[in-house]
């Protein structure tokens, strides 16, 4: 018998093959990349819009049917906070959802107990802890709600390592998701 309060989440297959196709490029470039920033467009939309383009990708209309287009953004600058320049950031109607892809130290369970205040001297110290754990995130939203992420470990560099889901980085999820808040209320 089911418990009618669990509710089960089942990811968006074009959200899912959008984050994992990011993870797999990203993954290519090896390790110590910087955050990269994509806006992920309904390929149809694309195709129609801008056939030179997705022609140039390798994308026709039997691509295009359910499918969502990561497109590389500018890089994100390097002296401010993920957080921050998400803040800032609002798409256009033209952008069905949006992923960042970025790498992580990752303490483990009763280590906040221990993490300085003060952000220079917390970084120091997850660098240096002992168990700390390398990660790479990709985290996707579309403008309808639906999220996705996919997470490798560094220990664990290998495709069939990576673990996927659709609510893995609660509060990155959160982030990208007000990028698609509609300005009165930015």
């Amino acid at each position: 018998m089911t418990d009618p309060q669990i509710q089960v989440t089942l990811p968006d297959p074009a959200l899912a093959a959008a984050v994992l196709e990011i993870e797999t490029h990203v993954a290519s470039l090896g390790w110590d990349q910087p955050a990269r920033m994509y806006a992920l467009v309904g390929t149809q939309r694309l195709v129609e819009s801008e056939p030179e383009l997705a022609a140039s990708m390798g994308l026709d209309q039997s691509a295009a049917m359910g499918s969502l287009t990561p497109v590389e953004q500018e890089r994100l600058p390097v002296d401010q906070p993920l957080e921050q320049v998400l803040e800032s950031i609002v798409w256009p109607e033209r952008v069905d959802g949006c992923a960042v892809a970025l790498e992580r130290l990752v303490l483990p369970p009763g280590s906040d107990a221990e993490l300085p205040e003060d952000p220079t001297e917390a970084g120091e110290f997850a660098r240096n802890h002992p168990l700390r754990q390398e990660v790479r995130l990709v985290a996707g939203v579309t403008r309808t709600g639906s999220t996705y992420c996919a997470l490798r470990l560094r220990a664990h560099d290998d495709q069939q390592s990576v673990v996927d889901g659709t609510d893995l980085v609660p509060g990155l999820i959160a982030l990208l998701s007000s990028t698609f808040d509609d300005e009165e209320t930015q």
